[in-house]
Order: C-alpha cells, then structure tokens, then sequence
C-alpha cells in the first residue's frame, strides 16, 4: 500500500505540470478575455446571471479511461485521509475536547484549538472550518471514483473492489463528520451541478444510515487480505469491523455484536504481545491493525505523517501539541507498592521516564508535564530537520479497540460473562507488556458481573487502552450527559454543547442550509 503514494507522487507532477502549461497558453489570451469580459458585463446589466454546471480541466470524460487511472483515483482519495494535511486535526475534537489533554505548544500558537477545549468556538473558527474543508475533500474524492470508475473498462474484480474501497473511505469520513457537527450535508454526487453542490442538512438517522448502506456494500467485495503490494488497503474486516462500531454508536448491541462476530470468525485479527509494539514502525499493518491510515516519507508531494512534529518536544523541533493531561496519567492503575500499568509509559512521555530516543523526559517540555508518546518516531528514523515528514501510520483501529467494543455490547446486551472475556483479554496482554515480573495487585482481572459496574469498568479500559489515539471524546458523547458532563466539568453543557457549530463558510456558500 504505501507503495500506492509514489504513484501518487508521480500523477500530482504531471497534473501541476499540466496546469502550468495552460496557465502559460491562457495568459497570451489575456487582453482578448479582458474586452470579451468587458462586453458580457454590459449586456447582462439588466439580465439575470447565467448558471452553468462546473466544467474542470480534467474531467471525467478525458480521466477515468483505465485501470491504472482508476488506482490512481483511489490512491487520491486514501491520501485524503491522511495527516499529511494540517487540516488534518481529528486529534483536537478526539483528544484535546475531552478530558485527556489540553492545546499544548506556545500559548498563542493555534490559539482556535483553546476555544473548542473550553466549548467556545463559533461558527468561524479556524479548525473547525480546516477539519470540514478536510473531511468533505475525501468525500468528494470518494464520490468521484464512485461515480466515474464503474464506466472504465477494466477487471470487474478489481472494479468492484475500488468502489468498495471508496465506499468505505466516505463512510469513514461521514462517520467522523456525524460525530462532530450532526447534522451535515449529505453529498454522494461528484460537485458539478447546482444540485449537487447545494445539499441541505440531513438528520443524523439519515447520515448514520449512509454509513451503513456504504459499509454494507463496502463488505460485500472488499477482500479479507492483501498481497504485501497492497497491505494496507480497507478489508472486508475492516469494513465489517466499522459496521459493529456504527451499530454501537446508535446502541443497537445484537447488531454490533453480529458484526464484530464475523470479523472475529475471520481468524486474521489478535493482540500484539507487547502493547508498545503496537506504535513502532516495524510493525505497521500488524495482525492486530484493523484499519490504518498510510504515511510515506521522502515523497514529492509530501506523504509523511505531520503529527510527528505536532507532537514532538520542542528539544526536537516539534511543536509539543495535543499535551496529555493529569486527569490521564491518573487513570492509569498503579499497585499497592507503585508500579504503574505499563501503557501509561508506552502512550505518555512523562518526567524522568525514557524518551523515544534514549534520553530522559524533562516535564519542562510540556505546558502539562507531558506529551503524547504514540504518533512520533526517533531520531534515528526521522531527523529533526525533516521532523514534520515521519512514515508512521496512524491506526484507527486496533483489534483491542474491537474486543472493548464487544465488551461494552455484550454487557449492554445481558451477557456479563461473554463481556468479561473480552475486557480481560486487554487487561492479561497489559500485565504480559510489564517490564519484569508484575505485582500480583497491578491489572488483575475484573471479576464484576454487575452490569452497571462493569459498564464502569469498560470505560475505564477504554481510556486508559486508547489513550491518545483520538477516540476519548466521541466515546463521552456517545455515554450521554451524565457520563459527559461528570467528565467535562461545568463548562460543558450536553445539550448546548454536543455538537460543534457547522462553519460560517458552509452556511455562506451552501444555499441550501438554512442559518
């Protein structure tokens, strides 16, 4: 799969090659557009102004002609997903909105994040508007490969399976936005009209049941592997696995648990030994990788993965982001005698613990303390020089991430038992990941049957399990009011605060989204 990125290298050279060529022609007709713009003004003073559909450069009738062009098309829309944008910032919603970290870096620097960590952004907010700008561009990608890619002639397999492939990246994306914002337009049309462009809001139902028609059929030609060409790649796991997630948020147990059976029944999927080997590049795409979005560094255009400099300790040119929070680092189990759960040290950078590169952490470079651990490399992989262009993935989904999904809906669904299984499973892998020989007292097994208990208990898990991976605060949503605001303190107000305002930009430009 990251393979697929030096195509992508390769095809944005010759289209911005293409686009100066004809900016060239265009401007030796300059003077002759002037005296013809000139004139249409004055014969359309007292007309109405005329409404044309979007007509591009590269359209679909001169692009789509072939298998390579429709790989090309995909490999387009999986980039747009990746943090090799700064509009890329689904950490500040998931992580820096919720109680596990703060903006981090220079107190004015990205100073909009601070408004959505205090439940005070407004309808012109910067990272707002960047994170929908961001989103609705991979969607638009998707619905052109969905559209356009079904006329190229070309291995009907293969066809099938890059559909698929889009289906789901709009699924994700729309997923995200659902999340967010709630209410959103509901694009799944190529830009190029009126009414493909001016889309009113859809009701959250209706955008959650998108997702699932997009997943459904996503699963139904997506394949279970790849070959090592195409590791990477959204799978039918995949597919099915973000389905049991869908079905989750809505709280529809049975059918999540029906489809995180079928992943489960797969046999492709299981926990890493050590849980810090999860966030190495040595073991990208590793068996337990559900989906996992692909960095390449060293590419022109860039592919590299920015968060690694984002996050990183200004000692090494980085920005320090995203800083953990105490509330965090407390949720971590620690044993009678004080030894801490070992994924506190693998997720958060804390003083006088190792660093990634040898070194010992110094709490002088976080506002907080602390900073993230997991979205950044050393030294030796990156250099701080090139810091902002790292090659590590970044994993939405991890098989852990499943089995606490399937805790929570076993529990939900009267199966205290099964629920346990699973919770456990994460608890034993984070006991095996101690360093030594672990206190008898340090990430015993949850014994509770009690449903509201265990619920507590899952929650906990999933805190300290996917700490800094960006789900902390779609999780406190999705729990309701009582589990939100107990979390986020006085300023948050569940029902005021839910969502995110949709951008001042959209409204301006939409016609059909009413203020």
């Amino acid at each position: 799969m990251k393979r697929i990125y030096r195509n992508i290298s390769g095809t944005l050279r010759h289209l911005l090659m293409n686009v100066m060529r004809k900016v060239y022609r265009r401007l030796t007709l300059y003077s002759a557009i002037l005296f013809l713009g000139f004139t249409a003004i004055i014969l359309s003073a007292c007309t109405d102004f005329l409404t044309e559909d979007l007509k591009g450069d590269f359209s679909s009738d001169t692009y789509y002609q072939n298998d390579k062009q429709a790989l090309q098309a995909i490999a387009g829309a999986y980039n747009a997903l990746a943090f090799t944008n700064s509009n890329n910032v689904i950490w500040v919603f998931g992580d820096v909105a919720s109680d596990d970290a703060v903006k981090g870096g220079n107190p004015g620097d990205q100073a909009e994040i601070t408004y959505i960590d205090e439940f005070t952004a407004n309808s012109t907010n910067g990272m707002i508007i960047n994170y929908w700008t961001f989103a609705y561009e991979g969607i638009a990608r998707a619905n052109n490969v969905i559209a356009n890619v079904p006329g190229v002639t070309m291995d009907e397999a293969l066809k099938s399976r890059i559909i698929g492939e889009a289906k789901f990246i709009r699924a994700y994306s729309y997923f995200n936005l659902v999340n967010i914002f709630g209410k959103v337009p509901l694009k799944l049309l190529p830009q190029l009209t009126q009414e493909t462009i001016h889309v009113p809001l859809s009701e959250v139902s209706v955008v959650y049941q998108q997702i699932e028609n997009d997943l459904t059929e996503a699963a139904a030609v997506l394949p279970s592997s790849y070959s090592t060409a195409d590791v990477g790649r959204v799978t039918q796991g995949a597919a099915l696995a973000m389905l049991g997630k869908v079905n989750l948020y809505q709280q529809k147990w049975s059918s999540a648990l029906g489809y995180f059976q079928q992943v489960e029944a797969m046999g492709i999927y299981r926990l890493l030994p050590q849980y810090s080997d999860n966030f190495k590049l040595a073991n990208e795409n590793s068996s337990e990788s559900v989906f996992e979005i692909q960095h390449l560094k060293d590419q022109n255009p860039g592919t590299g993965n920015q968060m690694n400099q984002w996050f990183a300790p200004p000692t090494e040119g980085g920005y320090y982001f995203n800083a953990p929070t105490q509330l965090l680092v407390d949720a971590f189990e620690k044993s009678t005698t004080g030894e801490v759960d070992p994924r506190l040290d693998a997720s958060v950078g804390r003083d006088g613990q190792p660093w990634l590169n040898g070194d010992i952490f110094s709490a002088a470079w976080s506002p907080t303390g602390f900073l993230t651990k997991k979205h950044q490399q050393p030294l030796s992989e990156v250099s701080s020089s090139l810091k902002g262009d790292g090659d590590l993935n970044y994993i939405y989904m991890r098989y852990a991430d499943l089995l606490l999904m399937k805790a929570e809906a076993y529990n939900e669904n009267g199966q205290a038992d099964s629920a346990l299984v699973n919770l456990n499973k994460l608890r034993q892998r984070a006991r095996a990941s101690y360093n030594g020989t672990p206190p008898a007292d340090l990430l015993a097994d949850i014994p509770t049957l009690d449903k509201n208990q265990l619920a507590i208990a899952i929650q906990k898990e999933r805190r300290v399990e996917l700490a800094q991976e960006f789900h902390r605060y779609f999780d406190l949503m999705r729990w309701g009011k009582v589990v939100a605001e107990a979390a986020l303190g006085e300023d948050f107000n569940y029902e005021t605060k839910r969502y995110l305002p949709i951008p001042q930009k959209e409204i301006d430009a939409n016609q059909a989204i009413n203020p």
